[in-house]
């Protein structure tokens, strides 16, 4: 699916953007660290990345982190929104040669997404988020980086989980290529 045409790639942004903000929403959990919450969404956008690339994953991923915070907290926290947006490029790039369309999500392929997902998290939450942050908004950079290392290990978690569970669910429900035979 990741070929598509234009029209089928809006619609699955403004889908998968819309899924992205309604999990960033009502399926978080808050933390001790202030403006901190565990997002299972990402494990989502994983899936999302798998299935139509990288740029739709970031377009996506922008798309839903803006909507979530223009309409939970009335402002846009821009170094975070723009992190998500990488992530799901990278989450893109990574599954490029993963073929989960066509229902193959083999053991190789797995630990290939779990130790990518892990470096793409810990770079975008642990160093891209923080930096941005300090130099969009001048926060103080002991606050943004602890911050961000408490979103990159906790994000990798849910997005290691829930992606992998969401992708090998998805993976099992697409035809293998060859897998049908003439009896």
């Amino acid at each position: 699916m990741k070929k598509n045409n234009g029209v089928t790639q809006v619609v699955a942004i403004a889908i998968g953007a819309a899924i992205m903000f309604i999990l960033m929403k009502f399926v978080v959990i808050p933390l001790p660290i202030p403006n901190t919450t565990l997002q299972v969404s990402y494990g989502f956008l994983a899936l999302f990345a798998a299935v139509f690339g990288p740029v739709p994953a970031a377009v996506a991923g922008f798309i839903g982190h803006w909507l979530n915070d223009a309409l939970t907290y009335g402002s846009v926290w821009y170094s975070w929104v723009i992190a998500s947006a990488i992530l799901g490029l990278l989450l893109g790039v990574l599954f490029r040669n993963i073929p989960v369309e066509k229902g193959i999500f083999e053991r190789s392929h797995k630990i290939r997404f779990l130790v990518g997902q892990l470096v793409a998290n810990g770079i975008v939450w642990a160093v891209i988020a923080p930096v941005l942050d300090i130099l969009i908004y001048s926060e103080p950079a002991s606050k943004v980086f602890t911050q961000g290392i408490v979103s990159a290990v906790l994000n990798a978690i849910a997005t290691g989980l829930v992606g992998w569970l969401l992708i090998e669910g998805y993976a099992r429900t697409r035809t293998k290529s060859g897998s049908l035979s003439e009896k």
